[in-house]
């Protein structure tokens, strides 16, 4: 089955809201084997809209559209769609009962154009939205379905996941489709992609491979098609054992985990706990550990020492460090993770200081210079220097994953 996703506002394409609609829909309907073909941003104009959705119904099974359903004059999409069918427009009274009880149930005034949330496609499927007031439309036309949703992210979420999916599911015709997505710290796509050549082209015609690169990480997507998926994912798994003999311990993951997910998956297995004490990232290293659920099994918390002051006071460091080498240095860096090793009563801690800049840099320590430790209570502490020549932003991200992996590291390597 081949799907392609029509996502529509003004705020899409002028950048006032960030599209992550279309990258969690894609992946999930990855996840059921639908092929995601295409996707596309139009403005809340009706011309464009009609157009776009003709071509789109020409080349896919399945277009999954989002936004345009409120109650406003810009929320022109049910009006399209009406065209586009050439029907009329009727009143789901079970939607007109869910809306009238929300501002019932609020205290709130309903204003005469909230009942327009109730119209839906003479003859369309209708699907309850339980978490939003704008219902879920699914209309089909040779052969092609078309299914309409709010463009606001959780009541799509909600939608896709509890009602459009399982649909789906039993719709799609054969054909399997399988994804693998391994991890790559420290190697420099260009680089990366030299070392895998021979390889590369030595992947079967039906798997397909993609490089998909950000602040230190190359993530390597095999995706395979076919119709036997014991067949293809053993042979898969036989190409990532390759992989792993060329790339070795720069890669973290095979299951698509994030740095900090892989991080927590050791640190859970181990039964231990880390700490973070940061200056240049600001907090961003613990940030990142707290985004996967259960975190507070193993994260037992950080602080972010910024100025001198709160690195004497707070972590330990000791004054003539920071008189003699400075915030930025290989020593204060360790006594920052050993500090943070005892104020937060952890099995691990990691640092950093650094220069995001774009000041404060010199010949000797120049921006995007950036130290790390890793210490542990019963081993010695480890320390690296790295240079990101980037924006603040960047350097802040890449120092952030650089931490994470040398934690992923030296505790994957550690035996205690």
């Amino acid at each position: 089955m081949k799907a392609e996703i029509l996502n529509i506002g003004d705020e899409l394409l002028i950048g006032q809201v960030v599209n992550t609609n279309a990258s969690w829909m894609a992946e999930e309907l990855n996840k059921i084997n639908v092929q995601v073909t295409r996707i596309s941003v139009v403005a809340d104009k009706g011309e464009e809209i009609s157009r776009e959705l003709a071509d789109m119904m020409q080349r896919a099974d399945l277009v999954l559209i989002t936004g345009g359903l409120g109650p406003t004059k810009d929320d022109i999409t049910k009006k399209v769609l009406a065209d586009h069918f050439g029907v009329g427009m009727v009143t789901h009274q079970e939607t007109l009962d869910r809306v009238v009880g929300y501002f019932r149930k609020r205290g709130i005034h309903m204003a005469e154009v909230n009942r327009g949330q109730a119209l839906v496609l003479e003859g369309c499927q209708v699907i309850v939205n339980e978490v939003g007031t704008a219902p879920c439309m699914v209309m089909r036309k040779d052969g092609v379905t078309v299914v309409s949703m709010p463009g606001v992210p959780f009541e799509m979420k909600w939608l896709m996941t509890n009602r459009v999916l399982p649909m789906v599911e039993q719709m799609r015709g054969g054909g399997e489709i399988i994804h693998k997505t391994i991890g790559v710290f420290g190697i420099p796509e260009s680089t990366l992609a030299e070392m895998i050549s021979d390889w590369e082209d030595a992947l079967p015609e039906y798997i397909r491979l993609a490089y998909l690169p950000k602040a230190g990480i190359v993530r390597l997507r095999l995706s395979a098609f076919g119709s036997c998926r014991s067949e293809m994912q053993s042979v898969i798994d036989r190409k990532v054992e390759e992989l792993k003999q060329i790339i070795g311990d720069n890669i973290f993951t095979e299951n698509g985990e994030s740095l900090s997910e892989a991080v927590g998956r050791l640190l859970s297995q181990k039964g231990e706990t880390v700490a973070t004490a940061e200056s240049c990232t600001a907090g961003l290293v613990a940030h990142r550990i707290v985004e996967t659920p259960g975190a507070s099994r193993w994260l037992n918390g950080g602080v972010v020492a910024y100025s001198n002051g709160i690195k004497e006071s707070v972590l330990g460091v000791p004054h003539d460090i920071l008189e003699s080498v400075g915030a930025v240095s290989e020593e204060t860096a360790r006594a920052m993770a050993e500090g943070a090793l005892k104020t937060f009563n952890s099995d691990w801690a990691v640092s950093t200081t650094g220069i995001s800049g774009p000041g404060g840099g010199s010949s000797e320590k120049p921006v995007g210079l950036v130290y790390i430790a890793v210490a542990h209570r019963n081993a010695e502490t480890k320390v690296g220097k790295f240079v990101f020549a980037t924006t603040r932003e960047q350097h802040q991200e890449r120092s952030t994953n650089q931490a994470l992996f040398e934690l992923y590291r030296v505790v994957l390597l550690i035996r205690l």
